[in-house]
């Protein structure tokens, strides 16, 4: 993992500012992410490879999204019917 995305998430406070959802409405963001960081651990791992870099996403769903909803699709793609794409 290189220098700056260590420092990056040592340094890691909130969610900072995302283009792509710039309401204030942060739904969307949460639900992203959430995502994001599932595709890229399970990238990872098929290749063998580290998923330290998918804690960003982690941080940044977990700093946004409400614990209920992250506890909800937890049991849902353990359960196998997750509306997500992962």
């Amino acid at each position: 993992m290189s220098d700056t995305i260590e420092e990056k998430l040592k340094n890691y406070r909130t969610a900072p500012f995302d283009a792509r959802f710039p309401n204030t409405n942060q739904t969307r963001n949460c639900f992203q992410n959430y995502l994001d960081f599932h595709r890229c651990s399970k990238a990872l791992t098929a290749k063998g490879q580290d998923t330290a870099p998918c804690d960003w996403y982690r941080r940044v769903y977990k700093s946004l999204c409400p614990i209920s909803w992250v506890q909800k699709w937890n049991d849902q793609l353990e359960a196998g019917n997750f509306a997500g794409k992962i």
